[in-house]
């Protein structure tokens, strides 16, 4: 089964929205066996709207739209795809009562307001999509020749619940899911594209059969196997040969699959070693302590930290020696080494970890130039450090040095 997605609004040209339902769609479809084959995004004006979807029901004749269906005067969704169908618009009272009893049940003061009864208008001959997730309805409009489309609303809560609850099981039971398309991804770090590349030799070319992309990112390169048009158990056993394929290649630069955070395997590696950790950091200003305490449970083995922004800093609530500052800058390994090492005893803890850099967009030097970072690990006095640089705005330099941070702990651990 081929679709078209159009996407709706004039947040998402403008640039203020990212149309994140599209791409959940696509991923969702893809494992079913549907296939996207084409995504066009429009404002808001209906001549926009009904453009798109004629052009995109005269290519594939199946069509899923997402936005325009709440109760303000843009929301020209429904009347807009009604008159390519001919079809007039009529008030749906089970959906005006509905609503009527949501307001009241928000607590909301006063009536529902007439505004909200333009969600409760519905194409002629059209099929309501039951949400669950929200006010609006979707709806499915279908004719005479097979042709239809189907309309969510543009809230992503929303768009996603009424997926899964309500389109894709309709799409399965048209017929979809006989081959599917099926993805893998292999997620490494400490590791450029190109090298990857090379060591990969022939295999990035063609491994196994499997078409292989590569997806660099402040996390690291992100290896993508995809296989398309086979079914199900096919899919999974040349994406498994595939991936044992790639890891015989790069295994040590390989940390997870798929949606993996580092952070997710540090804290799982903590636990596993009944150790708790400390964080000492100059140039990230807490994001690698951000990084750790956003995953639910974190407290178990995360201990606190310390900012250590200015020198004075480190020294005094850190323990970095003023000769070693002196001798060898704030952007340093050894550096680095005194910070992690001072967290860990300070706070009486079995880890430290502690990032010292040069952000940017100033500050650097021919000897130390902006993106340059230096990371270190303390696990119970043995203490691990290396420097580097990165290329990137001061956020991404932020965002690599505290991936480098983790991938660092996991590897200590591990050893």
């Amino acid at each position: 089964m081929e679709v078209e997605l159009v996407s709706i609004g004039d947040e998402l040209l403008l640039g203020y929205t990212i149309d994140t339902n599209a791409a959940f769609f696509a991923r969702e479809a893809a494992a079913l066996g549907i296939r996207v084959v084409r995504r066009a995004t429009v404002g808001d004006g209906a001549d926009e709207i009904a453009s798109a979807v004629k052009e995109a029901l005269v290519r594939t004749g199946a069509v899923i739209t997402s936005g325009g269906l709440g109760p303000t005067a843009d929301d020209l969704t429904k009347p807009s795809i009604a008159a390519l169908f001919n079809r007039g618009m009529r008030l749906d009272e089970s959906i005006v009562e509905s609503l009527r009893a949501r307001w009241k049940a928000r607590g909301w003061p006063g009536e529902l307001p007439e505004a909200n009864k333009m969600q409760a208008m519905i194409p002629e001959d059209a099929t309501i999509l039951v949400n669950r997730h929200g006010s609006a309805p979707g709806i499915w409009l279908e004719d005479d020749a097979g042709r239809w489309v189907a309309m969510l609303p543009g809230v992503p809560r929303e768009f996603r619940g009424m997926t899964k609850d309500e389109l894709l099981p309709r799409l399965v039971a048209m017929g979809a899911g006989g081959t599917v398309v099926r993805s893998r991804t292999l997620r490494t770090t400490g590791i450029a594209e190109s090298a990857l590349a090379d060591k990969l030799g022939e295999l990035a070319k063609d491994p196994a059969g499997v078409s292989l992309a590569y997806l660099p990112g402040w996390e690291g390169v992100d290896l993508r196997l995809t296989v398309r048009d086979v079914p199900s158990v096919e899919a999974d056993a040349r994406l498994t040969r595939a991936a044992d394929a790639l890891r015989g290649k790069v295994g040590k630069h390989v940390y997870g699959e798929d949606e993996a955070d580092m952070a997710v395997l540090v804290l799982h590696a903590l636990r596993a070693h009944r150790m708790r950790i400390a964080v000492a950091e100059s140039c990230t200003g807490g994001m690698l302590g951000m990084r750790l305490t956003a995953i639910a449970g974190s407290s178990e083995v995360v201990h606190g930290g310390v900012i250590a922004y200015d020198n004075e800093v480190k020294v005094a609530q850190l323990g970095v020696r003023q000769e070693t500052l002196v001798a060898h800058g704030a952007v340093s390994e050894e550096t680095a080494r005194e910070m992690a090492t001072g967290v860990r005893e300070r706070l009486g803890v079995d880890v430290g970890v502690s990032i010292t850099g040069v952000a940017g967009p100033g500050g650097g030097t021919p000897e130390k130039p902006v993106g340059t970072y230096c990371v270190a690990v303390d696990v119970r006095g043995v203490t691990r450090s290396f420097r580097t640089s990165s290329v990137g705005d001061r956020h991404e330099v932020r965002q690599r040095a505290t991936q480098a941070a983790l991938s660092l702990v996991r590897v200590a651990l591990e050893g």
